[in-house]
């Protein structure tokens, strides 16, 4: 073999050996484009976000109910869901990073943003006004207010929204809780307890949010003595709003704001489609507790609240300052004048051709 024949059969395997390093990147390549476009999960975004199973959380519920927030987030979005009875545990789990938003009462808004020095979290939009009664047993003797003197009366949660307009009321009637000194004594629990402890004759009151109220009503042999709506102007007092992690809001404004927009929609669906979205909110309800809500329960509960994205600021700085009277915000009368940030709300709405909310 000569020199020409050794140097032609060199050019030829180095030709295959490039030929084969291209063939073999080109594989890899087109191998892994397919995985990446056969798991679409490892491009999705997931957003976490919490609510409760009664009907002040009419959005979510609904919203879970027949997959409004999917299709408004789109195929890159994943949502999960986490359920709560009552908002301090929704705080908790935001301080935990284990959720990014949740819509929820405003004490425990107001709590979580002052323990945080203001770090944690912006209210983002408002979800319901109204909901929330004072109810009391029909053979508990109570027939004006200060009969609850030496009574047990239910919360759904230590400092909570209705636990603490509970302790507000019996302040402006001249009466404290037994833990504040005082005769009464105010048992934070969840509501289905208080259900059970009103047919054992075992609680005299409870200050319940709906359909609860109206369950004890109807179910637990209850009276309403209070509907809270009587206590406000207009009648409008913020029962449920839209709160977001201040880290989440700013990585994710574009997905806030998506979801915000969907929460509007919905909202306004709410109130056209008012039997439609009954129907939904009972169908989701009975899927989280395994009890669907009668009819005209549901239709007498819900006559009691209004659904709107208006978060009613004012009747929240008015419930902030009873938290702290009742001794949940400190020593001081903490500022709460960051806790809003309704810019990406405004936005939606102008979009809409809606009024801006102050």
């Amino acid at each position: 073999m000569n020199r020409r024949q050794v140097q032609m059969i060199t050019a030829a395997v180095g030709s295959w050996a490039a030929f084969s390093a291209a063939s073999a990147i080109s594989f890899l390549f087109l191998f892994f484009a397919s995985l990446l476009t056969s798991v679409p999960c490892l491009s999705q975004t997931v957003i976490r976000v919490g609510a409760f199973p009664n009907i002040t959380h009419a959005q979510p519920m609904i919203g879970k109910a027949n997959g409004w927030f999917d299709k408004a987030m789109g195929s890159n979005v994943k949502i999960q869901w986490s359920s709560f009875n009552a908002g301090p545990s929704a705080i908790e789990a935001l301080f935990a990073g284990a959720i990014d938003m949740t819509y929820v009462g405003p004490n425990p808004a107001v709590s979580g943003y002052v323990r945080s020095q203001g770090q944690a979290l912006r209210v983002v939009a408002g979800a319901a006004s109204g909901g929330a009664s004072l109810v009391v047993r029909n053979d508990s003797g109570i027939q004006r207010p200060e009969d609850f003197h030496g009574k047990r009366v239910a919360s759904p949660q230590l400092g909570n929204t209705q636990d603490v307009a509970l302790r507000a009321w019996l302040k402006a009637h001249g009466m404290k809780s037994s833990d504040k000194g005082g005769d009464v004594q105010v048992l934070p629990m969840a509501s289905p307890d208080q259900l059970s402890l009103f047919l054992k004759k075992e609680l005299d009151a409870a200050w319940a949010p709906e359909p609860w109220a109206t369950r004890l009503i109807r179910e637990g042999n209850g009276r309403l003595f209070l509907d809270e709506r009587d206590l406000w102007p207009q009648g409008q007092f913020v029962t449920t709003h839209l709160i977001v992690s201040t880290k989440f809001l700013r990585e994710h404004p574009d997905l806030v704001k998506s979801w915000i927009r969907a929460h509007v929609e919905l909202t306004d669906w709410i109130n056209i489609h008012l039997p439609e979205a009954k129907r939904l909110l009972n169908q989701q309800i009975q899927k989280e507790t395994g009890k669907a809500i009668p009819a005209a329960l549901l239709d007498e509960a819900f006559g009691r609240l209004q659904v709107t994205c208006d978060p009613l600021r004012n009747s929240l700085m008015t419930s902030a300052n009873s938290a702290y009277e009742a001794g949940f915000l400190g020593h001081s009368m903490p500022d709460l004048s960051g806790m809003y940030d309704l810019t990406l709300l405004n936005q939606v709405l102008a979009e809409k051709g809606k009024k801006a909310i102050q």
